[in-house]
Parts: structure tokens; C-alpha cells; sequence
């Protein structure tokens, strides 16, 4: 059983940075990928960042590229999202999310992850 608590999100200007954390309970959290999604008003859900159950990779949407970085203390059960150059577009709330198998890359579809935390709101002004 898995439980994820993001935090760090809040009110920032277009350019800036924030950096999201994910703090998981599990005692077998490290075997795991996990992923960072996104959902803005009246838009679907979307893969935003992932990585291996080990850290070694890394994946992102094409929108984020350059500007967002996903890594991972298995030591201490976290998962983070250093976002930075922050544009308008960007605004949404912010989850991070378990997959439901172990031992994978990440995936990049809502559907292959089965444990989700509240989310944390990000707001980007222009």
C-alpha cells in the first residue's frame, strides 16, 4: 500500500521556479517508477514527467523539456520536480503518481499508475 503527499506548489511569475516534492509511505516504494502529471481546468490529465524505479531514467513531455527536472531519494521515499522558466501554460494542480507494476521505466499513461496523491495547485502568472 502506497500513500503520496505533494507539496510545493503555490503562486509564482512567468520565468520562475518551484520545485514540487512527493513524499511516499511504502516500504517498498523504491521498486517502483513514478510519474508527475498535470490536470488545468476543462483539460485532461497529463504525463508531465517520469522515472525508473531505480532513478537511472528519465522521461517528459515535450512541453517541459529544458525546463523540468523529475528525480528521486529512494533513501527517503521522495519524489521531486524542479520546474523552471515557468510559463502561464503551466498552471494547473500537480500530482505525482506510483505505477502499478514494479520495476519499469515509467510510463506515460494515467491508466498504468494505480496510486495518486491529492495534487498541489501551481500558478503561474503572466
Amino acid at each position: 500500500q502506497v500513500q503520496l503527499v505533494e507539496s510545493g506548489g503555490g503562486l509564482v511569475h512567468a520565468g520562475g521556479s518551484l520545485r514540487l516534492s512527493c513524499s511516499a509511505s511504502g516500504r517498498t516504494f523504491r521498486d517502483y517508477a513514478m510519474g508527475w502529471f498535470r490536470q488545468a481546468p476543462g483539460h485532461e490529465r497529463e504525463f508531465v514527467a517520469g522515472i525508473s524505479w531505480r532513478g537511472g531514467s528519465t522521461k517528459y513531455a515535450d512541453s517541459v523539456k529544458g525546463r523540468f527536472t523529475i528525480s528521486r531519494d529512494n533513501a527517503k521515499n521522495t519524489v521531486y520536480l524542479q520546474m523552471n522558466s515557468l510559463k502561464s501554460e503551466d498552471t494547473a494542480h500537480y500530482y505525482c503518481a506510483s505505477d502499478r507494476r514494479p520495476l519499469r521505466f515509467g510510463p506515460t499513461r494515467p491508466y498504468e499508475y494505480d496510486y495518486w496523491g491529492q495534487g498541489t495547485q501551481v500558478t503561474v502568472s503572466s
